[in-house]
């Protein structure tokens, strides 16, 4: 497995969520499959089974590397750049309706 040369202090942090679902969905009134959580700003995004792929846009745009899985926190994390599941510290909780 491929190890991960991102996780340290700068990009994985606590973080407060930025919306209570994926903050570009709730917008524009579009739905999501899961949602998924920066580590590095707390920007809440959807994944890429959802139709807007909103939390990979938000890597493309910043270069923020590491994500988790976030609706109910579900104990993983990713790493954009190495490809890779990643072992986070502790998990974001949530903050409130995430569907």
């Amino acid at each position: 497995m491929p190890r991960c040369s991102h996780m340290n202090f700068r990009t994985v942090r606590r973080v407060s969520p930025s919306a209570q679902g994926c903050e570009e969905c709730l917008k524009t009134g579009s739905w999501w499959v899961h949602l998924r959580i920066c580590r590095e700003c707390g920007h809440v995004g959807c994944c890429d089974q959802s139709p807007n792929r909103h939390a990979t846009a938000h890597f493309h745009a910043t270069k923020h590397p590491i994500m988790e899985g976030y609706d109910p926190p579900e104990g993983w994390g990713w790493c954009y750049i190495d490809e890779t599941i990643v072992d986070l510290p502790d998990q974001t909780p949530p903050s409130g309706p995430t569907t």
